[in-house]
């Protein structure tokens, strides 16, 4: 299943990485790791973020991809379903408007 995964990074410990150079390979190594479809870097809040569309075939595979942002950066993370045009034509949201509407 395809998900956003969106990671907030504070400023520390991550000024400290930046500061003393680990900042790039660490996230080098998560991003190998992880094997995001899409990652873009970003500002969250006043803070470093990145969003991320990852794979998800089961819900046990969700701390190998947030585990290492928090153990390395102290990250907050979270997790949203992505549907394509394609998965929202096959929800049949018609009948579903017919049964709950």
């Amino acid at each position: 299943m395809r998900m956003i995964m969106t990671v907030e990074l504070p400023h520390e410990p991550f000024n400290t990485a930046v500061r003393d150079g680990s900042a790039g390979a660490r996230i080098r190594e998560i991003l190998e790791a992880a094997k995001p479809e899409a990652v873009y870097f970003t500002e969250q809040d006043g803070h470093r973020g990145a969003i991320m569309v990852v794979n998800v075939e089961r819900p046990s595979q969700i701390p190998a991809l947030s585990e290492p942002w928090f153990l390395g950066f102290d990250a907050d993370c979270k997790f949203r379903i992505a549907m394509t045009p394609e998965d929202l034509q096959q929800a049949g949201l018609s009948e579903l408007g017919k049964k709950w509407g």
